[in-house]
């Protein structure tokens, strides 16, 4: 192979792995604005957005291909997406349900 065909592969995996990973990276940044607001003590407003994160998470895990999820496939679909499901319920449900005693 000559070197600019390698060049051309080596952009095109580069590329492909960038495009892999646009789910994963759209998940962190939702968690990093869910801990920027637990940083800026909103800690229920963060709990909501880490827990809708996780649900974002999920449907990007559901509805994807496995070569399209990056880093968000971590093992089967089913299993990554009721875990995902589940821990965003979960933290749904705990931001939504304890009484705020004066805090945001």
């Amino acid at each position: 192979m000559t070197e600019e065909r390698v060049d051309a592969i080596r952009r095109a995996r580069r590329i492909h792995t960038v495009i892999a990973n646009i789910p994963f990276y759209v998940v962190l940044a939702i968690v990093v604005v869910a801990a920027v607001l637990v940083l800026v003590d909103r800690w229920r407003r963060g709990a909501f957005v880490f827990g809708s994160a996780m649900l974002v998470g999920a449907t990007f895990r559901a509805i994807l291909p496995a070569i399209r999820v990056g880093l968000l496939q971590v093992r089967s679909r089913p299993f990554d997406v009721a875990v995902m499901t589940a821990v965003g319920v979960a933290v749904l449900w705990l931001a939504t349900s304890i009484s705020s005693l004066g805090t945001a």
